[in-house]
């Protein structure tokens, strides 16, 4: 199998608080590594030192095989959980940031963007500042933001924690297909057990503080973008219950490691 991104007992610690530790794991090309665990088990921070913001205290990452921070910097696209929009930019201005930011003018940034408008669902909405867009809207813009940049790998934290639970869900919907027809790398980090199955080939189960592998579970086979049918069917069942349990029987940090 090829590797587009790995891990190599990865830890890291802020100070005597260790938040990270013992991670190993392989994502092949245009697969989706789902990360789920409990609040504080470093799930943010691993995305942080994926994309080279920070450096691993033990261990290695490598993205397309290449493990300095500033070359798994060049490689990786990093959407965090607030959408980040310029309040003074259009959305199609908001869309063209990461394409301005690799050196393109504004009108090849602009009319590139704009090409994938209609397939986002953003269609007439190009001269719309932010404050005018749906919050599922300003999702699309930021992820269209991250995919434009030519990234290998796609690092996506928590993008859809402050929508409702219809938006999500529809959302979750038209991400599937997306993803599937970009072929690219993904890590999604997520608190949604269910968000995590439906999205991703794999997921990684994480105990709480520090952040350790508990459990590494494929997704149910034949998921497709028809949402109800695939999270109520009895296999994504069993899986769903399976990562709960497994998220219950995390161990709580010690007192030392709560700081």
């Amino acid at each position: 199998m090829t590797v587009s991104l790995s891990g190599r007992g990865v830890g890291h610690s802020f100070g005597d608080i260790a938040v990270l530790d013992g991670l190993d794991f392989e994502v092949a090309p245009g697969q989706v590594l789902g990360v789920v665990g409990p609040s504080g088990c470093g799930k943010s921070t691993l995305l942080e030192l994926i994309c080279g913001l920070r450096r691993p205290d033990r261990g290695t990452i490598a993205v397309a095989g290449r493990i300095t921070e500033r070359e798994r910097l060049a490689r990786s696209a990093w959407m965090p959980q607030t959408d980040c929009l310029l309040p003074w930019y259009t959305a199609l201005d908001n869309a063209a940031l990461a394409l301005r930011n690799l050196g393109h003018s504004r009108v090849e940034a602009r009319a590139e963007a704009g090409r994938l408008f209609d397939r986002f669902g953003l269609s007439g909405f190009e001269h719309a500042r932010p404050d005018q867009l749906s919050g599922g809207m300003r999702q699309r813009v930021a992820f269209l933001r991250t995919l434009v940049s030519r990234k290998d790998v796609l690092l996506l934290d928590e993008p859809f924690a402050s929508l409702d639970a219809i938006t999500r869900a529809e959302l979750q919907e038209w991400l599937l297909p997306v993803l599937s027809a970009e072929n690219r790398t993904v890590v999604l980090v997520t608190h949604d057990v269910e968000e995590a199955l439906y999205l991703s080939d794999t997921v990684l189960a994480l105990t709480a503080r520090p952040g350790r592998p508990a459990a590494m579970i494929e997704a149910p086979p034949g998921a497709g973008p028809a949402r109800e049918h695939v999270v109520t069917g009895a296999g994504f069942g069993r899986r769903r219950e399976e990562l709960l349990g497994l998220l219950k029987r995390s161990p709580e940090p010690t007192a030392g490691e709560r700081g």
